[in-house]
């Protein structure tokens, strides 16, 4: 076998990971814990329920529509500087919702959390590839951002619960505040400064096809992905994305500067590890809501109460996180996954047969911890093949599409499950005579929903198995980031 090129690593590159990984708990958190407060702000400002879904959909506008400009703009204009200006931003939008007086206030606030949440969150992602270049670094900072994105959606909806049970709906938004200032700080003392290299000339047409396709498919899926789906106003939106996605990617075949060159996607991998995200994102993120819908319904748990229930699948993610770092350098992307897929299966699987009189100790928790070892075996070598081997001139791109199908998946998963869960609903309460808000109804709903997102992920296994070739000894080393090291100034 030929020796591995001689590489010099960044020196600074695990207490940088402290900081990535601490941005990344805080995002991930911050969706549950405003979801938590979301009564009490509509509560306190005379906010009706057509306009209390403007706080969570002026996020993922903003956040899905704009994710790859800002995994681009990360590229070019340099991570370090992107990371400390998004975070600032992402800050101050923070502190101003939760200063908010009225509702466009609070919506205008959260629509900027999300346009700077989307300028971060794929800088998190290239900067863990580019600093961390072996098979064995590389496992544990993903193994890292792994647990974080776990352990937050999680803890965000026990933080929630306290928050507004104790404090005030106000500090779901202003916790936000100091968390990011702090790891501003961070940033500025251990964050490498790479050079950007390469054509940095910005691919405007392809840059306005893509955050107009992405809006109108967010914006449609967010109406039908509520409680009382709106069909004709999402049906437009959907075809309108559709259309302009399409020619975004006829454009940018034929640009000679893309916003998201399409090597990216056609490598036979990584187009599997998204293809695989999407699908694990479609059902698991959809999995904590009807969960905490169960627990409301049939366990009649307070909002604090909801929260500490996942605290042992918080627990179980850090472990299995731990594991999946160190198996991954031994065995390679391929099968680790499958582990995961099946472990994931069985959880939710279980949560399909819940029933009213189900306690949480017999048959919750058993499903919660088998699910929580379940999803970092499944993503941490996900996003290890997903960015490997792009180099650093489109890491931050190929990071953007890997957030990107992950939220779009998840707004695809409540879209879409919660249109099965209702109408299993309706089915139910008309054939037992019953009203749609009867407890055994709503519960026919929520396990019809949980069997579903089984379906899906067992779906992304035959994906993975059929899509993924890439073995131990291909992903030995990074060559591309190796190259770009020294590049580096401290």
């Amino acid at each position: 076998m030929a020796a591995l090129p001689q590489i010099s690593h960044y020196p600074l590159r695990w207490k940088a990971l402290i900081v990535l990984g601490a941005t990344n708990l805080m995002f991930a958190q911050s969706v549950g814990v405003v979801g938590i407060g979301l009564p009490s702000m509509q509560h306190d400002l005379g906010m009706s329920d057509a306009s209390r879904q403007w706080v969570v959909t002026a996020y993922g506008l903003a956040f899905g529509g704009l994710l790859l400009l800002g995994g681009r703009i990360s590229d070019f204009a340099g991570r370090k500087r992107v990371f400390i200006i998004g975070l600032g931003g992402f800050a101050l939008a923070s502190g101003l919702g939760g200063l908010a007086v009225n509702e466009f206030m609070l919506v205008f606030s959260r629509g900027l959390q999300g346009m700077f949440a989307a300028l971060v969150a794929p800088t998190v992602l290239s900067l863990l590839t580019y600093m961390f270049i072996d098979i064995k670094e590389r496992s544990k900072a993903f193994g890292v951002y792994g647990a974080t994105a776990g352990m937050g959606s999680a803890t965000g909806l026990m933080l929630g619960g306290f928050l507004t049970e104790y404090a005030s709906w106000r500090w779901t938004l202003l916790i936000s505040l100091p968390m990011a200032l702090l790891m501003m700080v961070g940033a500025v003392m251990w964050f490498p400064d790479p050079h950007p290299s390469g054509d940095r000339r910005y691919d405007l047409p392809g840059a306005l096809l893509s955050t107009l396709g992405l809006f109108s498919l967010v914006y449609g899926l967010s109406q039908i992905g509520g409680k009382n789906p709106s069909w004709s106003t999402a049906f437009p939106w959907i075809g309108l994305a559709a259309l302009l996605i399409i020619l975004f990617f006829i454009w940018e075949n034929r640009s000679s500067h893309p916003l998201l060159p399409l090597f990216i996607l056609m490598n036979r991998n990584r187009g599997g590890a998204y293809l695989t995200s999407l699908l694990i994102a479609t059902s698991w993120l959809s999995m904590f809501l009807f969960l905490s819908y169960y627990f409301q319904v049939a366990l009649k748990l307070s909002p604090v109460q909801n929260g500490l229930m996942f605290l042992p699948f918080a627990t179980g993610m850090v472990i299995s996180a731990t594991i999946a770092s160190k198996l991954l350098p031994k065995y390679g992307p391929r099968f680790l996954p499958l582990i995961g897929i099946v472990l994931a299966v069985i959880a939710l699987t279980l949560f399909s047969q819940l029933e009213l009189s189900s306690s949480y100790a017999a048959h919750v928790l058993p499903g919660m911890l088998i699910g929580s070892l379940g999803v970092s075996f499944i993503m941490v070598p996900l996003s290890s093949v997903a960015l490997f081997g792009v180099g650093a001139h489109d890491s931050g791109v190929a990071s953007g599409v890997l957030t990107m199908v992950g939220a779009l998946g998840g707004a695809v998963g409540l879209a879409v499950l919660n249109t099965i869960a209702s109408m299993k609903t309706t089915t139910y309460a008309a054939a037992a005579g019953v009203s749609e808000k009867d407890p055994a109804a709503q519960l026919a709903g929520y396990t019809t929903a949980f069997a579903w997102t089984a379906g899906f992920v067992a779906i992304a296994g035959v994906v993975w198995l059929v899509m993924i070739r890439m073995s131990k000894a291909d992903m030995a080393i990074d060559t591309k980031a190796a190259s770009d090291i020294v590049a580096v100034e401290v």
